[in-house]
């Protein structure tokens, strides 16, 4: 009978170097040393670095790095503890600054882009750990208008401040804004527990509510009313609603300048009511307008993760929230409810 024998050739061990390592991995107990180990072992068995990485549950990169170092050093043993960092006092200024301009989704690209810029290699989790010293954490960006101009809000700011100090007795300061909840889950991140998949039902409904509120952060109360649309029409029948539910004093309505706000139609209605007088808030600044963290408390007590089954039990959830859940709960949301502003400057575009 004839055997065809089939060598690897790529082999980087001999048969006693082979042994050797073997012996060691039975016996070691530093599991970072076995993964070092492996590497060289399966190199020499002929698995390609990816396979490898996918095997231990790391990137390339480390894989490559640890067959570089068993290769050149026979070296297996990381070095941690009192060994002084990979990156100088001036690098880490630098890099510290790098990352404070472009945000990395992956830790894997920092290590590449360190090594280009420094020729110096980190591992993910070695640079994983410097990211924790340097103070960074893995979150979520904020959007901010492109468009914002934070000289035209730092004005409204102050005519806001001058209005609220000459504010007359029995006057009114209302935040006026229109939301749109809609039927379907707004699926978010929450805590769930490792290893567990939470499974949340959705539905096909595009339905939604269309709603104009009207925040006083004086009295910490929140008007409502919903519509088929939001438009012109609607605007003036929520003024005129307003001025019935506060049937004394100057209402000053604080709005942004969307269409169906800023327009012909609601002008000549507060002509002819001389109780509202409209402050118009400056172009792409939802920062200045308290009413908007309401609708992000709302959604989280009604739409957040929640499955509602028909659109009936979704209505009377949101009623319920400016019913009921709003009124009781309204005093412990002042720091979130608030008129400490901050304006926003639009960062430049990358290049």
């Amino acid at each position: 009978m004839c055997y065809q024998v089939c060598m690897n050739k790529n082999k980087i061990l001999d048969l006693t170097e082979r042994s050797v390592l073997i012996k060691r991995h039975r016996a070691e107990r530093d599991g970072r040393v076995r993964d070092r180990i492996k590497v060289v072992l399966l190199t020499d068995d002929g698995w390609t670095a990816k396979r490898i990485a996918e095997a231990l549950f790391v990137d390339e990169q480390t894989v490559r790095q640890h067959l570089q170092d068993y290769q050149e050093s026979q070296k297996l043993k990381p070095e941690n503890g009192g060994s002084s960092p990979k990156l100088d006092r001036e690098q880490t200024a630098a890099l510290t600054q790098h990352l404070d301009q472009k945000v990395y989704v992956k830790i894997k690209d920092i290590c590449a882009y360190v090594f280009d810029t420094f020729g110096i290699h980190y591992s993910v989790r070695g640079m994983t750990d410097w990211l924790k010293r340097q103070g960074f954490t893995f979150h979520q960006p904020c959007g901010v208008p492109a468009k914002a101009d934070a000289a035209a809000q730092e004005v409204f700011v102050k005519k806001y401040e001058n209005l609220k100090s000459t504010l007359p007795e029995g006057d009114h300061i209302l935040f006026v804004d229109g939301v749109h909840p809609s039927h379907a889950v707004r699926f978010v991140r929450g805590w769930i527990r490792k290893g567990r998949r939470v499974e949340i039902p959705t539905g096909a409904s595009q339905k939604r509510m269309n709603l104009l509120g009207a925040l006083n952060l004086e009295s910490m109360t929140l008007n409502r009313k919903a519509y088929l649309t939001l438009n012109a029409e609607a605007v003036i029948d929520f003024l005129a609603f307003l001025l019935v539910t506060m049937p004394t004093g100057t209402l000053h309505i604080i709005l942004d300048r969307g269409r169906y706000q800023y327009c012909q139609a609601v002008w000549d209605f507060v002509e002819k009511n001389p109780r509202i007088t409209l402050h118009y808030l400056p172009s792409y600044s939802p920062n200045l307008n308290a009413i908007e963290p309401a609708w992000k408390i709302m959604h989280e007590h009604t739409t957040n993760n929640q499955y509602h089954r028909t659109y009936k039990d979704f209505t009377e959830k949101i009623n319920e929230f400016f019913d009921k859940t709003f009124p009781e709960n309204a005093k412990h949301w002042i720091d979130r409810l608030s008129d400490n502003f901050r304006v926003l400057n639009a960062p430049l575009a990358s290049t």
